[in-house]
């Protein structure tokens, strides 16, 4: 019986093809954090637990916080992935950065300019840039 194989790397370079990542630094608990985006972008982000990253790290389990928001008519999808619980980064790479918001749309790029330009005017929001995907290493972590 022939052996399949799941290409790792093909399965996360379609999920980040139309993809760009906003790296967030903010205090702000991952409720509070999207209740604020949800008021005044005029969003609808929602968390869902079922999606949220599980990883094991020094022998204890944690979840980290997934808040999705479909965007009407285009078709287009908004992720926040709080990166922290319990002070235990979900990317070690970016321990540094407390939130990730990934932009998938026809309009990627744009879209991530408008939206770091939004969150830096945001008194709760100390740091928001774009994130290469390219230099993380555990982006296998992010697939929902």
């Amino acid at each position: 019986m022939a052996k399949l194989v799941l290409d790792m790397d093909e399965i996360k370079e379609n999920f980040f093809s139309d993809a760009a990542l906003i790296g967030i630094v903010s205090t702000l608990p991952s409720h509070r954090f999207c209740g604020i985006i949800n008021r005044l972008l005029d969003m609808n982000f929602e968390r869902k637990a079922e999606s949220d990253p599980v990883v094991q790290i020094k022998d204890e389990t944690h979840y980290f916080h997934f808040y999705e928001y479909d965007l009407p008519l285009n078709g287009g999808r908004y992720a926040i992935y709080r990166l922290k619980s319990e002070n235990e980064p979900l990317l070690p790479e970016i321990k540094q950065l407390d939130y990730l918001w990934m932009i998938e749309c026809a309009d990627y790029d744009a879209k991530a300019r408008d939206i770091i330009q939004l969150l830096r005017n945001l008194p709760d929001v100390q740091l928001a840039q774009i994130v290469e995907t390219d230099k993380l290493k555990n982006t296998h972590l992010l697939l929902v």
